[in-house]
């Protein structure tokens, strides 16, 4: 069910679904798709952007979404004077209780509120379309991290050729100086004529 809602909600507002903390930090366009069943994610053909897909049931391809469809019982169709009337039946009571029994027994009304906005905070689309998006930019970094290791380790290949064959053109041009050196035609010394006596 988390599912459905989290797409009805990348459904409605795609445009404006995108952290703005996360477009600022590396400047990665964030294009967010929803995919049915075993349907494929596509990636991006552009390298400054992120892809991110939220994978639905099959059954939920042609379905209104989840945040559309009105359930009147809902908590989130429940007023808040029914939500507080409900805080009246909590059997705690004293101080931070958030009962209407004891002395301090309201105390804790604000405590649990927050609490539950907050969790509810957490769990909210937008929180987890977030996390998805910083899981893709860490994956392209350290993808980023091996590709200039590759580069690098061509570039020290590319050198040590480099040395090999300049090492190769040095020893080949020492044998050719060798060998001309060595053509050079010997002079023989010229016999010596006997003198005549």
């Amino acid at each position: 069910m988390k599912t459905g809602t989290l797409a009805a909600l990348l459904l409605i507002g795609t445009a404006f679904a995108a952290p703005a903390s996360a477009q600022d930090a590396a400047g990665d366009k964030v294009v967010q798709r929803i995919v049915y069943g075993s349907d494929a994610c596509e990636p991006s053909t552009n390298p400054n952007e992120i892809v991110v897909c939220m994978r639905m049931d099959e059954q939920e391809r042609y379905r209104i979404p989840e945040k559309l469809r009105s359930d009147p019982n809902s908590i989130a169709n429940t007023s808040w004077t029914e939500r507080v009337r409900s805080m009246e039946t909590v059997g705690n009571f004293g101080t931070d209780s958030c009962s209407p029994v004891g002395a301090g027994g309201f105390t804790g009304c604000s405590q649990q509120l927050g609490l539950a906005a907050r969790l509810e905070k957490k769990t909210s689309e937008e929180v987890v379309a977030g996390r998805l998006i910083e899981e893709e930019r860490q994956r392209r970094l350290s993808n980023i991290d091996a590709d200039a290791a590759a580069v690098e380790a061509r570039e020290d290949e590319i050198a040590a050729e480099l040395d090999s064959r300049k090492a190769e053109r040095e020893a080949a041009a020492a044998a050719m100086r060798a060998q001309a050196d060595g053509l050079e035609p010997e002079r023989k010394p010229e016999p010596e004529t006997p003198s005549p006596e």
